[in-house]
């Protein structure tokens, strides 16, 4: 995994293998249900809800399937509760991470990314040690031939976004965590799809990973952390490859 790149994470999500479908479905159900459960099932008046259900189209989820997960989280059909916890850890090398778990059992969750970052030469830490070198906010990723600076610049500020970067590969739209509905729902009005929309730990530094071993060791925690069914982000602050 290429650490902080974000656009190589899209990347890799657009090109999904049926092996790894399944785990991608059950990601999205989660969050689809516990969106449905904090804003309503109706995708019209809920932007983030609204969000996953184009991603979960994207990703070719049966319609029967996001429908259920909608239900599950207004109550209309029975489902086991879900709760969000992020993990604040450090990997080799001294890498931050972030995790973001959306369990059923968080014993279970617990154990299993603890299990994962002493494997592979990291530790969990206590809240607030590793948080507060990310920002956390929304961030959505746009590539170039979706729209312009100035049109994005012009966007950004009517809906309340904080910040819009400019890169090789398009742009970096990033706005309060508050306002995230709203920035949604204006790029949507002007046509603008996002190639990725999410709340996102973003680092504020970086750290480069020089030794080699350090590399393939991360490589690998990132790789264990993503076969977690009750993993759904992982964010951290190495340099990417």
């Amino acid at each position: 995994m290429a650490g902080h790149n974000k656009w190589s994470k899209v990347k890799r999500l657009k090109a999904v293998t049926d092996s790894r479908r399944g785990k991608v479905f059950s990601r999205l159900s989660r969050d689809i249900t516990l969106a449905a459960k904090g804003g309503g099932g109706d995708p019209e008046a809920n932007a983030r809800l609204r969000t996953l259900v184009l991603k979960a189209r994207e990703a070719n989820m049966p319609a029967d399937n996001v429908d259920r997960a909608i239900k599950k989280g207004t109550g209309e059909l029975p489902g086991v509760v879900y709760e969000e916890i992020a993990y604040e850890a450090y990997g080799p090398g001294g890498v931050a991470f972030v995790v973001q778990a959306t369990t059923d059992n968080k014993t279970r969750a617990a154990k299993d990314v603890r299990a994962a970052f002493a494997r592979f030469g990291g530790n969990l830490a206590s809240t607030g040690a590793v948080a507060f070198q990310f920002l956390h906010a929304g961030q959505f990723l746009i590539a170039r031939e979706k729209t312009t600076e100035d049109a994005l610049m012009e966007l950004a500020l009517a809906a309340g976004a904080d910040d819009v970067i400019t890169t090789d590969e398009g742009f970096e739209l990033r706005c309060n965590v508050h306002a995230f509905d709203q920035v949604a729902q204006a790029l949507e009005q002007k046509g603008i799809k996002p190639d990725s929309a999410e709340i996102a730990y973003i680092p504020i530094n970086t750290v480069p990973v020089a030794d080699a071993a350090h590399a393939a060791a991360l490589e690998k925690l990132h790789d264990a952390l993503d076969e977690f069914d009750d993993v759904q982000q992982v964010f951290s602050n190495e340099e990417s490859a």
